[in-house]
């Protein structure tokens, strides 16, 4: 859906951007955030199915295509302009279906920091309202930041060059999401990586998959400050296709899953 968008390429990227993709509800009303998550809607028109949602700006954008880079906010052949206010009252009242945000720092109670990164003030934007009222959160990352480098190859996930630093810590400098409130909402929450996905729970963060060719131990588990919640018989395996050059198969699945509702 991104305008203009060069190909992703298909490396860890891009699998996290296709599992995102795979908690779109069709026919959502949903609001993507700056960064990986703009990229979702290239994943979706790679797919077929861009006409899955109907994305909203906190601009007061409904519809079209929404800008990237200096120009987000806007849209091409936007549908609607409504006041920015009421895009506000919109989310607060939890009409927004699906969000898609970046995920900054995790703390182990599942709390995002995406305001202070490195001792640099990023500001929060509407993150915080937006975020907080989806009711399907999704925040997108690669698992390590600043110099991760990766490739796909036979169908696994492989790890060239890991990020100088954690993601996933102790402890936070300032809060910009809270799981237990999310979750106490009733909202559906996940973080998703090249690497690993984790859902969010009352009791923190659980596991729930793995990329195939992936050391849970050394490549997930060493690479976090705090112990994730694992289920019963381990994470299970991220879907195999995503770890294909060509998958083709999100509106199959999409569709398979409204139907089993």
């Amino acid at each position: 859906v991104s305008a203009g968008a060069d190909p992703i390429p298909f490396d860890g990227v891009k699998v996290a951007l296709r599992r995102a993709a795979m908690e779109v509800p069709l026919g959502a009303k949903a609001n993507f955030g700056l960064g990986m998550p703009q990229m979702v809607g290239s994943i979706l028109a790679e797919e077929g199915v861009s006409d899955a949602l109907t994305l909203i700006s906190e601009s007061g954008a409904i519809g079209g295509v929404p800008a990237a880079g200096i120009n987000f906010g806007a849209h091409y052949n936007v549908e609607a302009l409504c006041d920015q206010g009421d895009h506000f009252n919109f989310f607060a009242g939890e009409g927004l279906e699906f969000g898609a945000f970046g995920m900054g720092e995790v703390d182990r109670n599942g709390d995002l920091n995406t305001s202070l990164i490195s001792g640099t003030v990023k500001g929060v934007g509407g993150f915080m309202n937006i975020a907080a009222n989806a009711k399907t959160a999704v925040f997108i990352g690669t698992f390590t930041a600043s110099g991760i480098k990766t490739h796909i190859e036979d169908g696994k996930l492989v790890i060239d060059q890991e990020g100088k630093f954690k993601k996933f810590v102790k402890e936070i400098p300032q809060s910009s999401f809270s799981l237990k409130q999310a979750v106490k909402r009733g909202h559906r929450i996940l973080y998703v990586t090249e690497r690993a996905v984790f859902e969010g729970t009352a009791d923190g963060l659980k596991l729930i998959e793995i990329a195939p060719g992936i050391d849970l131990q050394k490549q997930v588990l060493d690479q976090m400050e705090f112990m994730p919640i694992i289920p019963d018989g381990g994470p299970k395996l991220m879907h195999p296709g995503l770890f294909q050059e060509k998958w083709g198969g999100l509106r199959e699945y999409l569709e398979s899953k409204q139907a089993n509702k």
